[in-house]
């Protein structure tokens, strides 16, 4: 297992940082209810919205909000349907991006997010144009309070994990895709409650980038995550700490 990495999910970073939080709750939001309608609308029986719940809860949103939302879904009364949509493209500096998204009109957010690749230097593709690139895991979070690198990483390995990766920013344990909801049950027993726990893209080699040349993809990968209907977005960057900071201040 390694024990550290510098690789950084943008969205998450930028999340920790600077998220609008009314924004961030409506996003919240919808995956507690498209969660509730994937399953039984009962956390206790419902691995990904006891996920989606527990985030929504870390994000500070009231219990109450979210648990009317919930209420909404069980009695029938919620007429929102969401589709689960993967979006995929290029950046400047040949960048891939993964943007997934909950839509209630697929044209609408299609057109939206093929715009902001156009104005930003890239180009939308079509579905697998850089998947490819990318490899499919759980990921659990946790904040550096939650222990020390080794704390975290004999927890890990106790749970089945995969992989963990450690820094100032907290604790990341990956885990096969079948694997998430058993880890990080196994975790919280440990280390108590997850900050996040889903499953995300990893890049499998990323491409370097200068300031400059980072400028130009994070105006992009902002301008995708800013946007009502996406949830996540996933680039295979690589940019220095320092450079990231200056350049996310």
């Amino acid at each position: 297992m390694a024990g550290h990495s510098h690789a950084k999910n943008v969205a998450h970073r930028k999340a920790q940082q600077s998220a609008k939080r009314s924004q961030a709750w409506g996003k919240l939001i919808r995956e507690v209810t498209v969660a509730a309608k994937s399953g039984l609308p009962d956390p206790a029986h419902n691995p990904r919205l006891r996920a989606a719940v527990k985030a929504a809860l870390v994000a500070n949103m009231p219990r109450d909000t979210v648990e009317r939302a919930i209420k909404r879904v069980a009695q029938g009364t919620d007429t929102e349907n969401y589709d689960e949509v993967r979006y995929e493209g290029y950046g400047p500096n040949g960048v891939a991006i993964i943007v997934e998204a909950l839509t209630d009109n697929r044209n609408r957010t299609a057109s939206d997010l093929r715009s902001m690749f156009s104005k930003n230097g890239g180009a939308m593709g079509e579905s697998n144009s850089v998947a490819f690139q990318f490899e499919r895991e759980g990921v659990v979070r946790y904040p550096p309070s939650a222990g020390d690198a080794d704390t975290v990483l004999e927890a890990a390995i106790e749970a089945g994990a995969q992989d963990v990766e450690s820094d100032e920013d907290g604790h990341a344990i990956r885990t096969a895709i079948e694997d998430l909801f058993a880890v990080r049950e196994a975790l919280e027993a440990k280390l108590g409650p997850a900050e996040s726990a889903k499953l995300e893209w990893r890049p499998n080699a990323t491409v370097p980038l200068d300031e400059e040349a980072a400028r130009g993809v994070l105006k992009l990968v902002e301008s995708l995550d800013d946007h009502d209907d996406v949830q996540s977005v996933y680039a295979n960057f690589d940019v220095p700490d320092d450079v990231l900071d200056r350049l996310m201040a």
